[in-house]
This record gives C-alpha cells, structure tokens and sequence, in this order.
C-alpha cells in the first residue's frame, strides 16, 4: 500500500476552488475579459506566427504531465523554430541534471526509495526530508530502527537530526569544503575501494592529488564544523555500506551547486557505494513531474531523453521523424530567458503552468520582464500572479481531469486517470497544445486523439523509455531505463557499468558564494519549504485545511540574534537585500544558526524572491537562492 503526505491527503481542495479558470480570457482595454476558445487560440496563432525563432520562449511545467511536456518542447522546436524551452527544473536541480551526466551519464536518483530502508549508512545533505519528502522520510526513520548509521548535514536543524548519528552544521554554501574533507580523511586513512576505482572509473588519480589543495583546518575554519566530527562522519560513510547519500536543493541551489554534486560523486565512487542496492546519490525531487519535465526535453539543450540538440544524429531522429528541420543552437534558461525579455530580444512568452512572478529570483527584474514583453500567454487552473499580467489567459485541467502519466524522484513512469470531468470549459494542456499547433499549419505532427498515442511517439524516439507503454503502467508502473516492450525496468543504476562507461572523478575546490555577509548586510537568508505548502502556493493556498497549519511569512532568526536586534517573537520585522525589502512577522528558533535567517517563498502577498540573487551556476544555469545577504531590522512605531 502506498502512502501520502500531509498534502497528498488534505491538499485537494484546490480542485473545487471558486478561483478555478473556466473560460479564456484576453485583454482588452487593459482589462482581462471572458472570450471564447476560438477567439483565443486564432488571436494567439496570428500573434506567434509573427514572432518566431528566437524572439519567442516556452516555459514548461513540472506539474503538467510527460505527455503535455513532450508537446511543448515540440511546439517550440518545430512550430516557433527556436530552442528556447525551460521549466521549473532550472530552479531547483537542474545541477543534478548537469553534474550527474557528466560524471555518471545519467542524471537522475541512482536507486529506488524502498531500498533506503536497508542502508547500513544514509548521509542527508541539503535536504529537510521530513517536510519537504516525508514518505521517504519515513523509509530513512525504518532504515534507522534495523541499526543503519545517520548523518545529517544541514545548517538548519530539521526532524531528521533526532535519530541522528552525527549533525554536520555547515556554514551554508560550504558543501563542497565539507565534502572534500570526507574524501581526504577517507584517502588519509585508506577506506577507498580501490578495486572499484581501478575498474569502474576515471580521472582518480587527478582527484586524488587535488584533495591536499585544502587542509583540514582551512575546511573546519571554512564550514565551522570541527575536524573531528568531519573525520567521524567520513569513517562512518565508508566504513557502513551500502551507504546512501539523500540531498535535495540545498545542495542544488547554488552557483557552485553542481560543483556540489560532482563531490558527492567523487565520495560515492571513491568508496565503490554506486552500481549496487541501497546505495548511490539520490535527488530528491520538488514538484511530482521534474523528473518527467527533464525526461521529455523541457530543456534548452536536450531533446528527450537528454539528447544533445546539437548532436547531428539525434537531433536528425527528430526531424525525420517530425518532418521538418530543428534549430540546433542550445537556447536560453529560465533566468536568461527574462534577461532576454528584459533587454527586448525575447518578445513572446507562452508561460504553461508556471509563476515565475513568484518564483524566480530577483522577481522585481521578472515583473518588470514580463511587462515588457509584446505578447504573453499563461495556460494554468488559477489566475496566478503571473497570469494576471498576460494578454490570453487558458484554463487548463488539474491533474484529476485527465489522462497522462508522471515520472517521479526514483525514476518511476505511472499513469494518472481522469477521475472528473474539466472544470467550466478548460481543457487539458496537451489538448490546448495541439489545437494551437493544428491552427499554425502543424495539424498533421500534432494529431492526437489521447496522451497514449503522445507516449508511443515519446517512447519510440527516447531510448530509456522505449519498452514504455500505458499497456505496461497498470499497477505500479516501471522504472527507466526500459529499452524495450519486454524489459522490466531499472531499480537501480549503473550495475557493472556506468551511462557514460566509466564514472568520471571531477576536480572541484570551494569557490565562495556570490554574495556573502556584510557590514549593511550581516545575515545570509536561505530560503525553503514547509510541510503543508507546495511552491508558490498556487495550489495549497486555496487549500483551508493546509492555510489553517501555515497562513502566512514568518522570518526565522536565531535567538541570540533577535535579542541584539531587539526584536521579540512575533514582531514585524523588515528583511532587505540589495535588490529588494519586505515586512514579515518574526519566529524566533534555534532552527537557524546565528547569522542565518530562513524564509519560504510560498506567500506571494510577501514575496520572498524579491530579496534573492540571480547569480547563476556556470554549468547548470540555477540560481543561487539558498545564500543572499540581507539586513534585518525591527519595524519600529510611529
């Protein structure tokens, strides 16, 4: 039997919301007003065709299926002739998605939850499991009671740190050092597994002679943590195994978030704990189709399964099979793609299940980016803040009026079923998607009459999910890779071999984060999750069940802290960056070390993001929302 969290129980209210969009709507006047489908969709394919290629950008969605995925980033190849297609993935593990590939060849979670359970050892880095992934939470909490070693290493105190063996609580934005660490005392004291890195890998020697690049003192001064407790840590991982090692995005995002990954890479293969049960590195996903996003080429470089579109011969499989030409120059991420609005190279935004007007970084830049655009279209179930801002809103279909499948955190294809009928007159995204195409002369590539047959083509054209059909997804669907139509799925990977061959050891060294503390600024904010919310609240805001756990901002700042600020539980405070401020109420908690202060970004009446920095990893393109600098005050009566 499977089981939910708290907002998999409580949190489908949202489906019966009196805020649910039921009718398209286009501005006139500057006023959004109720049209019909066919009003908007001509109004929306006699704008588009005008501004094709590169003027035009796609944003995808991870809530949306695989099948309304794999549309969208047909839509913008084929149709609108640019690559310029990006998702919400960029924001929370696009490092996976980078650094996973490049030293392993596949990137995505190496084993599958259930087998978290029989762990000797689970390292938890950058990840509050319990509220942010509570099921499998629940499996490292089994994992412990048959004896398995625990560490934790999270500069904020989470649920987890109870049942742990060892708390590492790092500086934030001081991974790499802490992990590099571990590798050296695993070296000094001679816990490798050589036969593995002889036979399996690469690029060790390299790696080795790096690791006294950083001393151990330079690493405790650095991450704050004592050398002592790095050692134990480190003896404990390579000593246990099989060893686990769980992160989520406080690893990934950073702008040396996949300098990050490539450490956790080079402990695991160090230590021969990849290719093997109840081992390996696991992302946890955010939203319930990331994985599924990136799968079906929501990317701006990668046509489905993570196909370089600059590749000649895959990207010709697509064109033989499409019938047309592709462009081949990679496109822009989610963070250029407002650059570019903003500077005027991008003029068109088709926006599918997205709110970057809450999400993205910096989002006083992204407002106004969007503002700017000459046409912009949202296709969601809410009238988000993003929407509100478009010129041609569409109601699309929950995930509870459809067909489609989802492809979750362990790699696992499952179908989902229309269980009511559409709310008002929307209409399920893939359906919009090709209704729009058919209108700009792409009838016949985008002739559809169910998700499944989106799926057989997917799947004929994607090598992992090629045995991958709805026949095969009753019941508890499969695991890619799935070659073929006889192939049972993959539990874990790289079993005697990796993706790419050979795992590739990566030289990493700590590069500080792009904005640290100051005289005018002396806190770092991290930014987070809650149990009962989900991203930017679009959907368990309207959930009274879950607003009643959580129902607005809070500012959670060390006590010690508090009392040099003179700031009480409770007070309003003022929370300012170099690029924005707001007002929040104060929680003062010994969750948050001194000097850090913790915020979500959930509540769009006190947005977040406005304070966060858009400084990028130089690989993956995230941005670095886990460390800003900011100040922080008491708002004083007048």
């Amino acid at each position: 039997a499977g089981q939910l969290c708290v907002k998999g129980r409580f949190g489908l209210g949202f489906v019966d919301s009196p805020d649910r969009l039921t009718a398209p709507l286009i501005r006139r006047d500057g006023k959004l007003e109720p049209a019909t489908w066919d009003e908007a969709l001509d109004l929306i394919a006699g704008k588009l065709q005008n501004i094709k290629g590169d003027r035009f950008a796609f944003l995808s969605s991870a809530k949306c299926s695989n099948e309304e995925n794999y549309l969208a980033q047909k839509f913008t190849r084929l149709v609108m002739q640019t690559n310029n297609i990006d998702h919400c993935a960029r924001l929370c593990h696009a490092s996976t998605v980078s650094a996973l590939a490049l030293a392993f060849g596949s990137g995505a979670m190496t084993n599958s939850i259930s087998e978290l359970a029989d762990a000797k050892c689970i390292l938890i880095i950058g990840s509050n499991t319990s509220e942010q992934h509570p099921v499998i939470a629940l499996k490292i909490k089994e994992a412990k009671r048959r004896g398995a070693k625990i560490i934790v290493a999270n500069p904020r105190w989470i649920d987890l740190c109870k049942i742990a063996d060892i708390w590492l609580r790092q500086t934030p934005g001081t991974d790499v050092p802490l992990v590099l660490e571990m590798c050296r005392v695993i070296l000094e004291e001679d816990l490798l597994d050589r036969h593995f890195i002889e036979e399996r890998t690469e690029g060790f020697a390299e790696f080795e002679e790096s690791l006294s690049r950083l001393s151990s003192a330079d690493a405790s001064r650095i991450t704050g943590i004592a050398p002592e407790l790095l050692r134990e840590a480190a003896r404990l991982y390579a000593r246990c195994g099989p060893s686990s090692i769980i992160y989520s995005m406080g690893i990934t995002q950073h702008s040396h978030g996949v300098d990050n990954i490539f450490a956790l890479a080079n402990l695991a293969m160090m230590t021969g704990n990849i290719g093997k049960p109840s081992s390996g590195i696991n992302p946890l996903r955010g939203q319930n189709n990331v994985q599924g996003s990136c799968d079906m080429g929501a990317l701006p470089n990668l046509l489905p399964a993570y196909q370089a579109i600059n590749n000649d011969e895959l990207r010709g499989k697509f064109e033989k099979a499409w019938g047309e030409a592709l462009p081949d120059k990679p496109g822009l991420t989610v963070v250029e793609m407002m650059n570019a609005a903003g500077k005027g190279e991008i003029r068109a935004m088709y926006i599918m299940g997205e709110n970057p007007a809450v999400s993205d970084p910096d989002i006083s830049h992204v407002i106004e980016a969007l503002k700017s655009l000459d046409f912009l279209v949202v296709q969601d179930i809410f009238l988000s803040e993003t929407a509100a801002l478009a010129h041609v809103v569409l109601p699309a279909t929950s995930g509870l009026e459809k067909d489609g499948t989802f492809t979750n955190t362990e790699r696992r294809v499952q179908r989902i079923r229309k269980a009511i009928e559409p709310v008002g007159e929307s209409r399920p995204d893939w359906m919009i998607i090709s209704d729009l195409a058919a209108r700009m002369g792409y009838g016949e590539q985008f002739c559809y009459r169910h998700p499944s047959q989106i799926m057989d083509e997917a799947s004929a054209l994607s090598p992992s999910y090629g045995g991958i059909s709805y026949q095969r997804l009753e019941g508890d669907g499969l695991q890619w890779p799935c070659p073929k139509p006889d192939h049972p799925g993959t539990a874990y990977l790289h079993k005697g071999q990796f993706t790419r061959g050979r795992g590739k050891f990566n030289l990493v060294d700590y590069r500080p984060s792009m904005e640290l503390p100051d005289e005018e600024y002396p806190f770092i904010l991290t930014t987070g999750r809650v149990l009962c919310h989900y991203h930017t609240g679009t959907m368990t805001r309207k959930v009274n069940d879950l607003n009643i756990l959580r129902q607005g901002e809070l500012v959670e700042i060390n006590p010690q802290d508090a009392r040099s600020l003179g700031i009480e539980d409770g007070e309003l405070v003022e929370v300012r960056s170099r690029r924005g401020c707001l007002h929040a109420k104060a929680r003062t908690t010994e969750k948050s070390p001194a000097g850090v202060v913790f915020m979500t970004f959930h509540f769009s009446e006190t947005p977040t993001n406005v304070l966060t920095n858009p400084a990028l990893d130089p690989i993956a393109k995230i941005p670095e929302l886990k460390v800003c600098a900011v100040n922080v005050s008491k708002i004083r009566g007048e």
